[in-house]
């Protein structure tokens, strides 16, 4: 009843936690939400690890953070949807960088495309980078933490994860897997003593990115679309409060009660909130 109410209302704030002498591995780095986490950790005394697979982007990356304050910064190609590929550089960074300590599962895709549209290999890729990419960088990583019972995945899913949306059922599978995931590893971690690692789960709804450029709410009030740098700030808070989700919008909070309506109610709300449209004006067009 406490921790209900402590979270409810905040009575304590929570404690921030030091980023100094950290190592923070981020995929997706070379633009959107992954730059601008590395933006906001560069002056805070940490190592950064940038991982993409454009190459041209992640050395900006590497310059801007480098002028914001951050004095070790190692770049490399990875394409974070192969296997092979993800386990090879891990070994790279362990050489060469040491233990990643704070590890941010940030790249991802959006196909915009309808079940019908999307292919089999569609599917796959979508699940292989959104999902898969964070399966393996887990397992390259998280054993470290273990043994030493210190550090913190951060895992980007999605609002869409608690509830489908239109013209993405790739998207919202490989989302939505990446929850169960890591509640399941934070159930294991909790139970096993290993009570040092963190989890933190990124839920946020809409953000002006290459990943859904063009998307424009119809109800904005409700459900904003966020600019990169606002959402790289929120997530950089909540890594320093250690949360275990950060939900935004507050309106994605009610998603959750999907399951005591009608399922002809969430359609209802979903025209009401004009997701189709939006949805239609932003891919169905690429």
């Amino acid at each position: 009843i406490f921790l209900l109410i402590e979270n409810a209302f905040c009575i304590f704030p929570l404690r921030k936690k030091s980023f100094a002498g950290e190592i923070v591995l981020i995929t997706g780095s070379a633009n959107g939400i992954g730059r601008q986490v590395a933006l906001k950790l560069a002056p805070l005394g940490v190592t950064l690890v940038l991982w993409d697979i454009d190459d041209e982007g992640n050395k900006e990356t590497s310059r801007l953070v480098q002028q914001n304050g951050a004095s070790r910064v190692f770049v490399y190609h990875c394409d974070c949807s192969s296997r092979e590929d993800v386990y090879e550089q891990a070994d790279k960074v362990r050489k060469e960088v040491g233990d990643v300590t704070i590890l941010i599962n940030n790249a991802g895709i959006m196909l915009g495309k309808t079940f019908s549209e999307l292919t089999d290999e569609d599917f796959e890729k979508t699940l292989r980078i959104n999902f898969f990419s964070q399966v393996w960088t887990c397992k390259a990583f998280l054993p470290a933490m273990v043994a030493c019972n210190r550090g913190q995945v951060v895992s980007t899913a999605s609002g869409a994860a608690l509830q489908g949306v239109y013209r993405a059922s790739d998207y919202c599978a490989s989302k939505s897997a990446i929850i169960g995931m890591m509640e399941a590893i934070n159930s294991e971690l909790y139970h096993g003593g290993k009570r040092g690692i963190k989890i933190t789960i990124i839920c946020p709804s809409f953000f002006s990115s290459r990943l859904i450029k063009g998307f424009k709410s119809k109800k904005s009030c409700l459900f904003p679309v966020y600019d990169p740098e606002y959402t790289a700030s929120r997530i950089v808070d909540a890594i320093k409060k250690e949360k275990f989700y950060l939900i935004m919008p507050p309106a994605v909070y009610l998603l959750g009660l999907k399951i005591f309506l009608p399922r002809k109610v969430v359609l209802f709300l979903e025209s009401y909130l004009k997701f189709p449209e939006s949805m239609e004006e932003a891919f169905s067009q690429k």
